[in-house]
């Protein structure tokens, strides 16, 4: 069986994580999963309880395992466990321990954390206009503490692509 590798492209909301999800996907001529949590919500008219939480991170999980049969040398995947996670504290102060277990025993191979220098774009799911940076160091922190891989992504449009695309080369080749 080859070996896939998983790259969670992370952060706060409104940083490029889905333009950037479907860049690099072109680039590596591989698959990318969209962010689940995007499509539960519009079908629940973006309202949502604690338990949604979990269900969005199950789904995202599921469609992750799917197209890693379809996925060249990387899974490129638009969020992971860890923005279900913070995601979970924010709002409720609280997190399922099926996400916590994901976050810790199923590290991906590689976080691309995109920083917040892209200007904030409005949508009708997004709730945190003004704290991106407050946002973008906990994550930070968490991937840090956990001592997982890591890249922080910068720039826009293509010069943020690139950036994406050197940070992959140099740390899975």
């Amino acid at each position: 069986m080859k070996k896939v590798y998983k790259i969670a492209v992370t952060g706060p909301e409104s940083t490029g994580k889905t333009k950037l999800s479907e860049c690099l996907a072109g680039y590596f001529n591989t698959v990318w999963v969209p962010e689940y949590a995007r499509e539960y919500l519009q079908k629940k008219g973006g309202n949502y309880d604690f338990g949604d939480i979990v269900k969005i991170a199950k789904g995202q999980k599921r469609r992750e395992d799917e197209a890693l049969r379809q996925a060249s040398k990387f899974l490129i995947c638009d969020t992971d466990p860890l923005v279900t996670k913070i995601w979970s504290e924010v709002v409720y102060g609280k997190v399922d321990p099926w996400i916590i277990n994901e976050v810790e025993n199923n590290p991906y191979d590689l976080y691309l954390l995109c920083y917040p220098d892209l200007p904030w774009e409005p949508d009708p799911l997004r709730e945190n206009p003004d704290d991106r940076d407050k946002l973008f160091e906990i994550y930070y922190n968490e991937l840090e503490k956990r001592n997982y891989n890591f890249k922080v992504i910068k720039g826009t449009g293509e010069e943020r692509c690139k950036n994406a695309v050197s940070a992959v080369k140099n740390s899975l080749g």
